[in-house]
Protein backbone atom coordinates (compact mmCIF):
# COMPACT_ATOMS: atom_id res chain seq x y z
CA UNK A 1 0.00 0.00 0.00
CA UNK A 2 2.80 2.12 0.53
CA UNK A 3 3.87 1.78 -2.91
CA UNK A 4 0.20 3.51 -4.39
CA UNK A 5 0.86 6.34 -1.76
CA UNK A 6 3.98 6.76 -3.26
CA UNK A 7 2.84 6.19 -7.06
CA UNK A 8 0.34 8.82 -5.85
CA UNK A 9 2.27 11.02 -4.74
CA UNK A 10 4.72 10.68 -8.03
CA UNK A 11 1.34 11.04 -10.14
CA UNK A 12 0.60 14.33 -8.49
CA UNK A 13 3.55 15.79 -8.35
CA UNK A 14 3.62 15.27 -12.67
CA UNK A 15 0.43 16.55 -12.77
CA UNK A 16 1.11 19.85 -10.99
CA UNK A 17 4.22 20.23 -13.33
CA UNK A 18 2.38 19.37 -16.11
CA UNK A 19 0.01 21.92 -15.20
CA UNK A 20 2.65 24.63 -14.49
CA UNK A 21 4.32 24.03 -17.64
CA UNK A 22 1.46 24.27 -19.67
CA UNK A 23 0.35 27.40 -18.26
CA UNK A 24 4.44 28.69 -19.15
CA UNK A 25 3.76 27.48 -22.99
CA UNK A 26 0.22 29.17 -23.14
CA UNK A 27 -1.65 25.82 -23.23
CA UNK A 28 -5.37 26.68 -23.18
CA UNK A 29 -7.97 23.73 -22.80
CA UNK A 30 -10.74 25.41 -24.96
CA UNK A 31 -8.55 25.97 -27.79
CA UNK A 32 -7.17 22.81 -27.43
CA UNK A 33 -10.95 21.07 -27.31
CA UNK A 34 -11.87 23.01 -30.71
CA UNK A 35 -8.61 21.78 -31.98
CA UNK A 36 -9.36 18.20 -31.65
CA UNK A 37 -12.84 18.70 -32.63
CA UNK A 38 -11.54 20.69 -36.13
CA UNK A 39 -9.21 18.07 -36.96
CA UNK A 40 -11.48 15.60 -36.03
CA UNK A 41 -14.01 16.86 -38.88
CA UNK A 42 -11.13 17.89 -41.13
CA UNK A 43 -10.40 14.09 -40.78
CA UNK A 44 -13.96 13.51 -41.07
CA UNK A 45 -14.46 15.08 -44.63
CA UNK A 46 -10.76 14.11 -45.77
CA UNK A 47 -12.20 10.32 -45.04
CA UNK A 48 -15.46 10.61 -46.89
CA UNK A 49 -14.51 12.58 -49.68
CA UNK A 50 -10.58 11.95 -50.09
CA UNK A 51 -9.38 9.18 -48.71
CA UNK A 52 -12.61 6.09 -49.32
CA UNK A 53 -12.55 7.69 -53.16
CA UNK A 54 -8.55 6.99 -53.25
CA UNK A 55 -9.07 4.24 -51.52
CA UNK A 56 -11.66 2.85 -53.90
CA UNK A 57 -9.67 3.84 -57.11
CA UNK A 58 -7.05 2.22 -56.07
CA UNK A 59 -9.06 -0.55 -55.37
CA UNK A 60 -10.68 -0.15 -58.75
CA UNK A 61 -7.08 -0.10 -60.32
CA UNK A 62 -5.76 -3.00 -58.18
CA UNK A 63 -8.28 -5.01 -59.80
CA UNK A 64 -8.22 -3.74 -63.41
CA UNK A 65 -4.11 -4.82 -63.08
CA UNK A 66 -5.49 -7.89 -62.02
CA UNK A 67 -8.11 -8.51 -64.60
CA UNK A 68 -5.40 -7.21 -67.32
CA UNK A 69 -2.61 -10.24 -65.91
CA UNK A 70 -5.18 -12.76 -66.10
CA UNK A 71 -6.02 -11.30 -69.70
CA UNK A 72 -2.44 -11.27 -70.22
CA UNK A 73 -2.30 -15.00 -69.34
CA UNK A 74 -5.67 -15.78 -71.36
CA UNK A 75 -4.05 -14.07 -74.10
CA UNK A 76 -0.59 -15.86 -73.67
CA UNK A 77 -2.50 -19.50 -73.37
CA UNK A 78 -4.74 -18.55 -76.63
CA UNK A 79 -1.66 -17.43 -78.49
CA UNK A 80 0.13 -20.81 -77.39
CA UNK A 81 -2.83 -22.49 -78.99
CA UNK A 82 -3.14 -20.52 -81.79
CA UNK A 83 0.46 -21.62 -82.42
CA UNK A 84 0.18 -24.74 -81.90
CA UNK A 85 -2.94 -25.03 -84.35
CA UNK A 86 -0.56 -22.96 -87.15
CA UNK A 87 2.43 -25.21 -86.50
CA UNK A 88 0.04 -28.49 -86.64
CA UNK A 89 -1.55 -26.52 -90.43
CA UNK A 90 2.15 -25.55 -91.81
CA UNK A 91 2.99 -29.25 -90.97
CA UNK A 92 0.01 -30.48 -92.82
CA UNK A 93 0.35 -28.21 -95.76
CA UNK A 94 4.18 -29.22 -95.44
CA UNK A 95 3.23 -32.81 -96.14
CA UNK A 96 0.55 -32.51 -98.80
CA UNK A 97 3.07 -30.55 -100.61
CA UNK A 98 5.63 -33.08 -100.48
CA UNK A 99 2.35 -35.41 -101.41
CA UNK A 100 2.12 -33.50 -104.28
CA UNK A 101 5.72 -33.16 -105.66
CA UNK A 102 6.25 -36.75 -105.37
CA UNK A 103 2.80 -37.66 -107.20
CA UNK A 104 4.30 -35.11 -109.86
CA UNK A 105 7.70 -37.36 -109.71
CA UNK A 106 5.71 -40.26 -110.44
CA UNK A 107 3.55 -38.68 -112.89
CA UNK A 108 6.39 -37.38 -114.57
CA UNK A 109 8.29 -40.30 -114.94
CA UNK A 110 5.50 -41.94 -116.36
CA UNK A 111 4.86 -39.63 -119.05
CA UNK A 112 9.35 -39.70 -119.75
CA UNK A 113 8.59 -43.65 -120.48
CA UNK A 114 5.43 -43.17 -121.99
CA UNK A 115 7.30 -41.03 -124.34
CA UNK A 116 10.21 -42.71 -124.59
CA UNK A 117 8.61 -45.81 -125.62
CA UNK A 118 6.85 -43.57 -127.99
CA UNK A 119 10.12 -42.27 -129.42
CA UNK A 120 11.46 -46.17 -129.49
CA UNK A 121 8.93 -47.02 -131.24
CA UNK A 122 8.99 -44.30 -134.06
CA UNK A 123 12.77 -44.86 -134.29
CA UNK A 124 11.73 -48.91 -134.95
CA UNK A 125 8.97 -47.89 -137.75
CA UNK A 126 11.67 -45.04 -139.56
CA UNK A 127 14.36 -47.95 -139.19
CA UNK A 128 11.93 -49.98 -140.64
CA UNK A 129 10.84 -47.94 -143.03
CA UNK A 130 14.10 -47.06 -144.30
CA UNK A 131 15.38 -50.67 -144.70
CA UNK A 132 11.79 -51.14 -146.11
CA UNK A 133 13.18 -48.24 -148.61
CA UNK A 134 16.94 -49.75 -148.83
CA UNK A 135 15.47 -53.02 -149.66
CA UNK A 136 13.19 -51.45 -152.52
CA UNK A 137 16.15 -49.15 -154.16
CA UNK A 138 17.84 -52.34 -153.65
CA UNK A 139 15.23 -54.27 -155.58
CA UNK A 140 14.95 -51.74 -158.32
CA UNK A 141 18.35 -51.14 -158.41
CA UNK A 142 19.34 -54.64 -158.91
CA UNK A 143 16.17 -55.16 -161.59
CA UNK A 144 17.33 -52.15 -163.22
CA UNK A 145 21.03 -53.74 -163.40
CA UNK A 146 19.39 -57.01 -164.63
CA UNK A 147 17.80 -55.17 -167.58
CA UNK A 148 21.25 -53.40 -168.52
CA UNK A 149 23.26 -56.63 -168.18
CA UNK A 150 21.13 -58.28 -170.47
CA UNK A 151 20.70 -55.47 -172.54
CA UNK A 152 24.46 -55.18 -172.72
CA UNK A 153 24.67 -59.05 -173.28
CA UNK A 154 22.38 -59.47 -176.20
CA UNK A 155 24.68 -56.73 -177.92
CA UNK A 156 27.55 -58.16 -177.04
CA UNK A 157 26.15 -61.31 -178.38
CA UNK A 158 25.20 -59.64 -181.28
CA UNK A 159 28.15 -57.93 -182.35
CA UNK A 160 30.56 -61.27 -181.59
CA UNK A 161 27.91 -63.55 -183.78
CA UNK A 162 27.49 -60.63 -185.96
CA UNK A 163 23.87 -61.48 -186.75
CA UNK A 164 20.78 -60.16 -185.48
CA UNK A 165 19.06 -61.99 -182.54
CA UNK A 166 15.31 -62.57 -182.28
CA UNK A 167 12.70 -61.78 -179.59
CA UNK A 168 13.05 -65.10 -178.53
CA UNK A 169 16.98 -65.23 -178.41
CA UNK A 170 17.37 -62.15 -176.37
CA UNK A 171 14.88 -62.93 -174.01
CA UNK A 172 16.44 -66.66 -173.45
CA UNK A 173 20.02 -64.87 -172.97
CA UNK A 174 18.27 -62.06 -170.75
CA UNK A 175 17.05 -65.15 -168.60
CA UNK A 176 20.31 -66.87 -168.60
CA UNK A 177 22.37 -64.02 -167.00
CA UNK A 178 19.32 -62.85 -164.77
CA UNK A 179 19.88 -66.99 -163.05
CA UNK A 180 23.65 -66.93 -163.29
CA UNK A 181 23.68 -62.99 -161.44
CA UNK A 182 20.91 -64.04 -159.06
CA UNK A 183 23.00 -67.25 -158.17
Amino acid sequence: MSQFILFADIAGDLAQTAKETAEKFGFDWAHFGAQVINFLIVAGVLTVFAYKPILKVLEERKQRIADSLANAEKIKVELARTEAARQEVLNQTNLQANKLIEEARAAAARVQEQETQKAIAAAEQIIAKAREAAAQDHARMMAELKREVGRLVVETTAKVTGKILTVEDQQRLAEETNRQLAA
